[in-house]
């Protein structure tokens, strides 16, 4: 009995020593999120004045960054588990499994840039606060949702051909670069978007093709010949109408502590990668398992196996690496800045800590939430990153604010 603890260790790092490719990949994509994702919370502080402008439109930008991440990454791990399957080819046949993921991922951008402009409205209205009307809301999000759906579209295209042919492992890189993309080019989209609502004709105009070609899109989706189609819209609509309700509320909590966070605005900055990166780790966690699941390496027990658990590890070593950076890149851009910081320690304690309790969350959710949507016959591959993705962007906003509450740093808050 005294040496299993010895031989469970030989054998966490005999796995990592075969896992050296998945390591370095991930890792790459990792620490590219988190530069794109500081990058994005350097953006939205440089918009505060469009935000005052426009009431009420800080409660949609967490739901839209979220949903890209939705969209995108579930399909990023569609595509790398057809990967593994044997199933993926460069094609623009109708049948392919690369057109097909790509007809879901417009129809899904879509909608949900309506729903959740709706949504955001309806927030503003219920927590009683100021905000733009709906039809700007729509407006806002379904140009700003088209733009940037456009971009990522594309490099998840690119990104997933260049593993097929180059033998990558996808399900090591989309979610991490994917999230990256989505975080630096949402919040200039959406800015940008907002110039279609300064005249009211035109916002007008954008919301009612909007609602038409949605409807349409979602028909023809939902009618057509391709059943690989019709499943992922079926499975993805539920995912899409429940999954913004976290990032909702994420975005109400950190708004209720902006005058604080004011103080010191390194901590502000540092919320998009923090949030970022908490829902890569949980996204590269459930591919992992989601194609384990599918290739039947893996069986949907309560308790994980040994393939789940060494899976587990390389995300717990992720973590401690890219929340001590995120860390580091708050005090760095406090001292570049001259912007106000809790002071070295408190900084980087406190990235390091909150995210460790965030990845926690996150190999806790992705694993059930993997093993829950195979017992039910549905594909992990529409659920698990989808959900994970939304229930960090709320676990990693409350543990990072219980860190900081903690520390003394928002006790007033």
């Amino acid at each position: 009995m005294a040496f299993a603890p010895r031989r469970r260790a030989r054998r966490l790092w005999a796995y990592w020593r075969a896992e050296q490719r998945t390591l370095r990949q991930g890792l790459v994509a990792l620490l590219l999120s988190t530069l794109a994702a500081f990058v994005a919370g350097i953006a939205l502080g440089s918009i505060t004045h469009t935000l005052e402008a426009f009431p009420g439109l800080f409660i949609l930008i967490p739901a839209v960054l979220s949903m890209r991440g939705t969209i995108f990454g579930a399909m990023g791990a569609r595509l790398g588990t057809s990967t593994h399957a044997g199933l993926f080819e460069v094609t623009r046949a109708r049948t392919g499994v690369l057109y097909q993921n790509v007809f879901v991922a417009v129809v899904l951008t879509l909608l949900s840039s309506l729903y959740l402009a709706l949504l955001a409205r309806a927030a503003a209205t219920a927590f009683g606060l100021p905000s733009i009307s709906a039809v700007d809301f729509m407006a806002i999000a379904v140009v700003g949702g088209v733009i940037d759906s456009a971009l990522i579209l594309g490099l998840t295209v690119l990104l997933s051909v260049i593993c097929y042919r180059r033998n990558y492992d996808l399900d090591a890189v989309s979610t991490p670069i994917i999230t990256a993309v989505a975080d630096m080019v949402t919040v200039p989209t959406i800015w940008l978007a907002t110039f279609v609502t300064r005249v009211e004709v035109v916002s007008t105009g954008v919301a009612v093709i909007a609602v038409v070609a949605s409807l349409a899109l979602a028909i023809r989706g939902l009618t057509t010949d391709l059943k690989p189609v019709r499943r992922i819209l079926l499975e993805m609509l539920g995912v899409v109408l429940l999954t913004p309700f976290l990032d909702i509320l994420a975005g109400t909590v950190v708004e209720a502590r902006l005058e604080r966070f004011e103080e010191f605005p390194a901590l502000l900055v540092i919320i998009p990668p923090f949030v970022a990166v908490a829902g890569a780790l949980g996204g590269i966690l459930s591919s992992r398992l989601s194609s384990k699941l599918q290739l039947g390496l893996l069986t949907p027990r309560r308790l994980p196996e040994a393939p789940a658990v060494l899976d587990g590890s390389l995300v717990v070593g992720f973590a401690i690496v890219i929340f001590t950076v995120i860390g580091a890149l708050g005090l760095a851009y406090a001292a570049v800045t001259g912007s106000g910081s809790p002071g070295a320690t408190t900084m980087l304690w406190s990235s390091f800590l909150a995210g460790m309790i965030a990845t926690v969350v996150a190999l806790v959710v992705a694993y059930y939430v993997a093993i829950g949507t195979a017992r039910f016959g549905l594909d992990p591959d529409n659920h698990s990153v989808p959900i994970i993705t939304s229930v960090l962007d709320l676990a990693g906003v409350v543990a990072l604010l219980l860190v900081l509450s903690l520390s003394g740093v928002t006790a007033h808050g």
